[in-house]
């Protein structure tokens, strides 16, 4: 398997596996309960839960994505593959999607619309791992099915990239780490692809599901044009600014946003935190005498700070200067012009930086 808990298998070397235990039954025996997988960066092991042999020319595979340390909604996912010796048909391996395997209906992605949604390097390595074990003469058809698919999607950005009816097959070197990772990155800015090959403009950034979810509910766009940066706020804009978009909205609850003003663009809580200095900073900036500071440091959340930044009239002039502090920062590092609207729970707007909505 893997070298540590923080490492696993990515599902396109859950169905290479699969591919080969069922090749294997083909040739030899069905009696297979581990196969070499030979991946980007080197072979692994993989346990085969069930390998069955179909007829003289066809069979099946299961095996489960095994589990590692990270909440990765794919961990213990079924993954099946059925193949079937045919005669040579125009390359030695044919790779298909079958149920819970999803279906690209929007460009921009590394599969072209129509297709299925196995990714270039896990079709990759199901040829290579079989290409040498297919009788001279034949084809080998593979069918990569996942039977919970479906729902797990639900789960996943896939429907947002227009990925339908099932999960993608992924995976750029095999192995699957944490969602710190490179993996997880790259799914996210497949979200800039899509809107550029559907050219889209006022693109919106937002933290995550609640910012998206009040950006559709107050701003006058399409759920489309809202891009999800997850923790990698920086990460996220610098990818923009390579693709050639200088300009956009960034909209978020503020407890989110305002740690950019800090100049972190990491925002995830075990990274950095600094709201309450941050925000300290600016109420003192904007005239709040000690007491109100002191207030504010004692507060346990952002909301708090703002319902004792009301009461002294304050709130609006602090969210302009956070908001301006974040231009300022997303500027000096990416060259990037930003509207930065910033919202409370509920959606309402606290800084007044919103001219291309209002």
């Amino acid at each position: 398997m893997t070298d540590d808990n923080y490492t696993g298998v990515t599902t396109g070397t859950v169905a290479t596996a699969c591919s080969l235990a069922a090749m294997d039954a083909i040739l030899d025996s069905p009696d297979i309960a581990c196969v070499n997988v030979e991946t980007p960066k080197k072979t692994l092991d993989i346990i085969i839960d069930d390998c069955r042999r179909l007829s003289s020319n066809s069979a099946c595979a299961v095996a489960h994505k095994n589990q590692y340390n990270d909440p990765d909604v794919t961990v213990n996912l079924a993954i099946v593959a059925h193949v079937e010796l045919i005669d040579f048909d125009s390359e030695k391996v044919i790779i298909t999607g079958g149920e819970g395997v999803g279906i690209i209906t929007k460009p921009g992605l590394q599969i072209p619309v129509g297709e299925y949604a196995i990714n270039p390097v896990p079709r990759k390595m199901i040829k290579k791992n079989l290409e040498d074990k297919i009788p001279e003469g034949k084809s080998a058809k593979v069918t990569i099915s996942i039977p919970e698919g479906r729902e797990i999607a639900r789960k996943t950005m896939n429907p947002k990239l227009g990925i339908i009816d099932g999960i993608s097959v992924l995976g750029t070197t095999g192995i699957a780490r944490s969602m710190s990772s490179e993996a997880y990155k790259n799914s996210i800015v497949t979200q800039i692809d899509v809107a550029i090959a559907l050219k889209l403009d006022d693109l919106v950034f937002v933290p995550g599901n609640i910012g998206e979810k009040l950006a559709l509910k107050r701003l006058p766009i399409s759920k489309q044009q809202v891009i999800q940066t997850g923790n990698y706020v920086g990460f996220m804009f610098e990818e923009a600014k390579k693709r050639g978009i200088d300009r956009f909205t960034f909209f978020g609850h503020i407890g989110k946003l305002i740690k950019i003003a800090g100049g972190i663009f990491n925002t995830k809580h075990a990274v950095a935190d600094g709201r309450r200095e941050i925000m300290i900073t600016h109420a003192a900036i904007c005239g709040a005498d000690k007491d109100v500071l002191l207030a504010l440091y004692d507060s346990a959340t952002t909301d708090d700070m703002l319902d004792i930044l009301t009461e002294i009239n304050l709130q609006k002039e602090v969210a302009n200067s956070i908001a301006l502090a974040i231009k300022q920062r997303c500027q000096q590092r990416f060259e990037l012009e930003l509207d930065v609207i910033l919202v409370d729970m509920e959606g309402n707007y606290l800084n007044d930086n919103m001219e291309g909505f209002i």
